[in-house]
């Protein structure tokens, strides 16, 4: 059974497939912008750079992200909300179940963002 917590999206994004998460997640970021100050923001490692902890720091989000393995000066971070982010992961698992998204039979980018929004409903509805 899933909780509340693991089902509210914020904010969505359709980028193409040659996009790095890194930039496309600073403009999500910027999106959210201040609307949920004191919430703790929880990425992978694709986000770590300083361009982008700086980023949610400075919308009042605490980033919560670990350190690449070779970063020079590794930051301490909060290895028990960082369990969290499965809940990420457990919903693209559950979008992945939608054949539709999964194979993207749309040609249009808009179709196809138009059913991922549909089955981020039914996914909510169940």
């Amino acid at each position: 059974m899933a909780s509340a917590d693991d089902k509210v999206i914020v904010e969505t994004r359709l980028s193409g497939g040659e996009c790095h998460d890194g930039p496309e997640g600073r403009v999500s970021i910027e999106e959210v912008g201040e609307k949920f100050p004191g919430v703790p923001m929880l990425m992978d490692r694709a986000y770590e750079g300083d361009e982008t902890r700086e980023l949610a720091a400075a919308d009042g989000h605490d980033p919560v992200v670990p350190p690449k393995k070779n970063r020079v000066k590794p930051w301490e971070y909060d290895k028990e909300k960082y369990e969290r982010r499965n809940v990420v992961e457990r919903c693209f698992r559950r979008l992945k179940e939608f054949r539709k998204v999964c194979a993207r039979y749309d040609k249009l980018d808009f179709m196809f963002f138009a059913f991922v929004q549909i089955a981020f409903v039914a996914i909510w509805l169940n």
